[in-house]
């Protein structure tokens, strides 16, 4: 049974820090939100916030490792969506502008982190850097399966577009920026069967 503490259990309080942290490092940014502000909104103590967290780098690593956690569903939910290899990378595609439309949406956690966490060998930088290899080694996967041809470019070219869309999509019509980031995924994926429609022409020339 948990161990009760203010305001509810153990795991209740570390939830409510953890809910109440990434909501506003997320509105607002990380360095401008300071410990007492996190702890008052959680209904906690200082001292229960640092039984679950010890720093509040271990807080924001936690925040950045939930964001990581919930769009690895979301990828794995668009996979399992269609068994055509396009459409899954189009549902990829699709998730992400749902994120853009969403109320709320100020661009990519990750980027805000790193933008504020700038020195490669910080643990929360480092946490970035795990998120968005996953996420580029998952979507080159995706594109492999498109096309015989290689599939290195086009998965950072489509992380190129993703993060371009992540960025615009807070400044400008998000509606705008998602149709145009879903017609360059089009794009990219017509790009690649090109080379399959040249190699065909170029077998059945041979035949004839």
């Amino acid at each position: 049974m948990s161990r009760s503490t203010e305001g509810g259990t153990v795991s209740e309080a570390r939830t409510r820090l953890l809910n109440t942290a990434s909501r506003i490092f997320y509105a607002e940014g990380i360095h401008s939100v300071g410990i007492d502000r996190i702890v008052a909104e959680a209904r906690v103590t200082r001292a229960t916030l640092y039984r679950h967290f010890p720093s509040k780098e271990d807080l924001v690593v936690a925040y950045l490792s939930g964001a990581d956690q919930a769009i690895r569903g979301q990828v794995a939910a668009a996979r399992a969506s269609t068994a055509s290899p396009n459409d899954q990378v189009r549902a990829v595609a699709k998730s992400i502008t749902d994120g853009i439309r969403s109320e709320g949406f100020r661009g990519c956690a990750f980027l805000n982190a790193a933008a504020e966490y700038s020195d490669p060998a910080h643990p929360i930088h480092r946490t970035v850097l795990a998120h968005r290899q996953w996420f580029l080694d998952t979507v080159t996967d995706l594109l492999a399966q498109t096309s015989e041809s290689t599939a290195e470019a086009a998965g950072r070219h489509f992380v190129m577009l993703r993060d371009g869309a992540m960025a615009a999509g807070c400044l400008f019509d998000p509606e705008l920026i998602s149709d145009t980031f879903l017609h360059g995924v089009e794009g990219l994926l017509k790009a690649r069967t090109i080379p399959e429609l040249n190699a065909d022409a170029t077998d059945s020339a041979a035949r004839s």
